[in-house]
């Protein structure tokens, strides 16, 4: 895919999609079960979206994008919209922003600690697709 596609559209979820599939078997999300939501406040349209994942025994199942309530999640992050881009252009650690309290946690925080290497090769990928944000 050489074309920029943008941040959370249905184009930039279904290249989300084939590259996590790809690029993240089971054994490298360590056989995990769990799902989260990243809450998107402050988004450039002005709306709140919600991008939600579930992994079942270390394989990505489910991929959403929308707005309004997300699927309930194991973990649900809440942060403005500008912070998750810099999250998922690779400038800012998810762990660094959630000390920072420039993201919130809602969820078992020793779990979500834990995990939190998970999330980061998920944000490795997300990394690499050319996105306009």
């Amino acid at each position: 895919m050489a074309e920029t596609v943008k941040y959370l559209s249905q184009q930039w979820r279904d290249e989300a999609e084939k590259r996590l599939k790809a690029e993240l078997p089971p054994e490298r999300m360590n056989f995990v079960t769990s799902s989260m939501s990243n809450i998107y406040k402050n988004c450039p349209d002005g709306s709140e979206k919600y991008l939600y994942f579930k992994f079942v025994d270390g394989r990505f199942e489910e991929l959403l994008i929308g707005e309004g309530e997300s699927p309930k999640p194991e973990f649900a992050v809440s942060g403005d919209y500008e912070t998750f881009a810099r999250i998922t252009r690779g400038e800012l650690g998810a762990q660094k922003a959630l000390m920072t309290m420039k993201l919130k946690l809602k969820g078992n925080m020793v779990k979500a600690l834990r995990l939190a290497s998970l999330a980061d090769r998920l944000n490795k990928v997300l990394a690499t697709i050319p996105t306009t944000y």
